[in-house]
């Protein structure tokens, strides 16, 4: 057994710690965080107790956990040109496609996903794979299909399986869990992607809801809803839902019952502020339309959600890796919550231990400390001061293997870099 790598010369920032840890050093072992703290109790610790190690100079950088991407979607296929393309594909296309999206996303320095609705199961296949070790990519949670009523959001995609009446909803839970689903999601509402249906349409009556969330949480998983209006949504948070996705129209009542209850939100803001995309996507004018004249209300309601103390968590919706605006769309996702009033320490938060916390992956991920996964980004700046610092990974280890290295700090033969 060898001793490892030892991360020097690097100033530890994560949302656990009250400060960042400046002369700092981790030290991995084999795919975990065996030790890390000031640079000279580590150095100490691992001469004594180890075999002969690597060191790798970090040249001063900050190192952060990496990223966990809470609303991802790999085989997304909006309205629109691009968007039929990827609906004519054949499962095994859908697959590589996927597979290239996990890739773009893990160089990205999103080193731990949430699926929430992918087309033909091939999520399952590409978790499997990942886990392997057959294809690079994050590590994956995921929903598996979204259920939705007949003709409802996102029926038009195999990422959703169309349900009716509590003995259909209740039958699509396990169908999910059968193949492997970590969580449900559900969609209560519509959305802006579906051309007849309107943000506040209600899709799911009272005993749907209900079949969903207790045969989820019977069978040990969250729930998970998009949903956009007020009303409904309120219904499914007093029922038990886990999480909100979107949100577009919260109320100060239901984020204070959202708090109470301790149902997480996941706002996506990004969906609603997002014109660039949609043009590169061919997105047709009734969508962007329906999309961008709801971004007010969006931040509106999201703003109300922090007065409220809801727990909220970073999702793209967008894919994660997607070149937006002079970054990633998830770094430009935390980048309009923290502008929104999270503020960049709880936006790194939102974006690391949150979601650990969430998926009870919070012994495993989402901060740097003894046990955990060596999932790891450098960077130029402090995240935990400015949230755009994200904009500077340079470095991206998961489970103590390095993925990516811009600047030649670790093995010479690594050549990934983000894009």
């Amino acid at each position: 057994m060898t001793g490892g790598i030892l991360l020097r010369n690097c100033t530890i920032v994560d949302a656990v710690r009250p400060a960042p840890v400046p002369d700092a050093a981790v030290w991995i072992v084999g795919d975990r965080i065996r030790d890390a703290g000031p640079r000279a109790e580590v150095t100490a610790r691992v001469a004594a107790d180890a075999p002969p190690y690597r060191e790798i100079d970090l040249g001063g950088a900050c190192l952060a956990p990496g990223l966990i991407n809470m609303h991802t979607h790999l085989s997304l296929s909006l309205p629109g040109a691009m968007g039929e393309r990827i609906k004519r594909m054949t499962s095994h296309e859908i697959a590589l496609y996927m597979a290239d999206g996990a890739r773009r996303t893990l160089l990205g320095g999103v080193t731990t996903i949430r699926c929430v609705g992918e087309k033909e199961h091939a999520d399952f296949a590409l978790r499997g794979s990942i886990e392997a070790g057959l294809v690079p990519g994050p590590r994956i949670f995921t929903a598996g299909r979204g259920l939705t009523c007949t003709g409802g959001h996102g029926h038009a995609s195999s990422g959703a399986l169309e349900c009716d009446g509590p003995t259909g909803f209740r039958k699509g839970v396990r169908a999910q869990v059968k193949a492997g689903a970590d969580l449900i999601k559900v969609m209560i509402s519509g959305g802006i992607s579906g051309r007849h249906e309107r943000i506040d349409t209600r899709q799911v009556t009272r005993r749907e809801l209900t079949a969903v969330i207790e045969t989820a949480h019977e069978w040990g998983r969250k729930v998970t809803a998009h949903a956009g209006p007020a009303p409904v949504t309120a219904e499914a948070v007093e029922l038990g839902v886990d999480c909100v996705e979107h949100g577009y129209e919260l109320t100060a009542p239901l984020a204070a019952l959202m708090a109470e209850r301790g149902c997480s939100y996941v706002p996506t803001l990004v969906v609603t502020r997002c014109k660039e995309f949609f043009d590169e996507l061919g997105v047709p004018e009734w969508m962007q339309r329906r999309s961008l004249d709801a971004g007010e209300r969006h931040m509106d309601s999201f703003r109300l959600a922090l007065e409220a103390g809801v727990d909220v968590m970073l999702g793209s919706d967008m894919p994660p890796f997607w070149r937006f605006e002079g970054t990633t769309a998830a770094i430009r996702e935390l980048e309009h919550m923290s502008a929104g009033g999270l503020g960049p320490r709880r936006a790194l938060a939102a974006a690391t231990i949150g979601p650990a916390r969430w998926l009870g992956a919070q012994d495993d991920l989402g901060s740097i400390e003894p046990g955990k996964y060596a999932d790891l980004v450098a960077l130029d700046g402090d995240p935990a001061a400015d949230t755009s610092a994200l904009r500077s990974i340079w470095l991206v280890l998961k489970g103590g293997e390095v993925v990516r290295d811009d600047r030649g700090a670790t093995l010479p033969a690594l050549t990934g870099s983000a894009g």
